[in-house]
């Protein structure tokens, strides 16, 4: 009876199984087709000279080795590196900054869901839309802001060429990204705060802990987690900057190349030029791949050590 009993239960459990197994079916099958089935196309076609159009001819590790002698694949890394830097310094300084404030328990701060709507917004409009606003803000004849910095005296004689200048550009574009992504940061920041015991602010509050002492003893190591997954997550979308600098600029990075990131370098060779490289244009993809990789697992490696 026993025996008969142990196995209905397993027929019942098989079949529970089966049913989860049907309902997951489509999302594997889609995953397969547009997730996996890309990405070992293209590990297939960088190691050959495919053009887009006609056969596959085999090139070995041929692509690769360009990649690394290409001088300008590796000025577009350092001119991607030129353009994240002062953009996840602002984009992490102002969310660190907009957390300490709200997440005071000294100086409660009401309508924090309207700031955070308002923080955010930037995030969910349009890359073309805010760099249209951007271009035309910024142009260097008939832009408001020059014009702003003539009357106020700040500026006189040449207006600035704020996205002509190889110099300034990539620091503007910066700055842009950082309004726009900040508010992502600091919603991720202040999720992590809020996932906090209370209980560990009010005994700071209660045993005279400023402001500063309470986010650097408490809130700090308490966010490692949310802090690893931000900054991962912010240097992987650095790397795949493309949006931004293509919008305000064009495929070549002008003005003189200074804008042009890894990503426009990818699609300079993939779908600009003519004929197509579509095999180098993988291999590049595979480059970037392994870069972010390898930066990922060293950041993981010293902000999750203790873990």
């Amino acid at each position: 009876m026993a025996a008969t009993k142990t196995l209905n239960q397993k027929k019942k459990m098989r079949n529970v199984n089966n049913t989860a197994y049907l309902m997951i079916l489509p999302f594997v099958i889609v995953f397969l087709i547009f997730n996996v089935y890309p990405v070992l196309r293209t590990l297939q076609i960088s190691f050959t000279n495919y053009k887009g159009y006609g056969d596959m001819d085999f090139a070995g590790i041929s692509n690769y080795v360009r990649v690394f002698k290409d001088k300008y694949f590796w000025i577009s890394l350092w001119n991607t590196i030129k353009i994240w830097v002062p953009n996840i310094i602002l984009q992490l300084g102002l969310a660190f900054l907009l957390t300490i404030v709200f997440s005071d328990m000294k100086y409660r701060i009401k309508g924090l869901a309207v700031f955070r709507a308002v923080y955010y917004l930037p995030n969910i409009i349009a890359s073309t839309s805010i760099a249209f606003l951007f271009q035309t803000l910024l142009d260097w004849r008939y832009g408001s802001i020059n014009i702003a910095l003539r009357q106020l005296g700040i500026v006189k004689g040449m207006p600035i060429n704020w996205l002509g200048d190889a110099h300034i550009a990539p620091f503007v574009i910066s700055v842009i990204s950082a309004w726009q992504w900040f508010g992502n940061s600091f919603i991720m920041l202040m999720a992590g705060v809020q996932g906090i015991n209370k209980d560990y602010f009010e005994a700071a509050s209660i045993d005279g802990a400023g402001r500063w002492t309470t986010f650097a003893k408490i809130t700090m190591p308490l966010l490692k987690p949310i802090m690893l997954y931000v900054s991962i997550t912010s240097f992987i979308g650095g790397l795949q900057m493309f949006d931004m600098p293509f919008l305000m600029g064009t495929v070549n990075g002008n003005p003189y190349g200074s804008t042009q990131t890894m990503i426009m370098y990818l699609y300079k060779f993939g779908f600009a030029t003519r004929p197509k490289q579509v095999g180098y244009a993988s291999a590049i993809a595979y480059v970037i791949f392994f870069l972010i990789l390898i930066v990922s697992v060293v950041q993981f490696k010293v902000m999750g050590q203790e873990d």
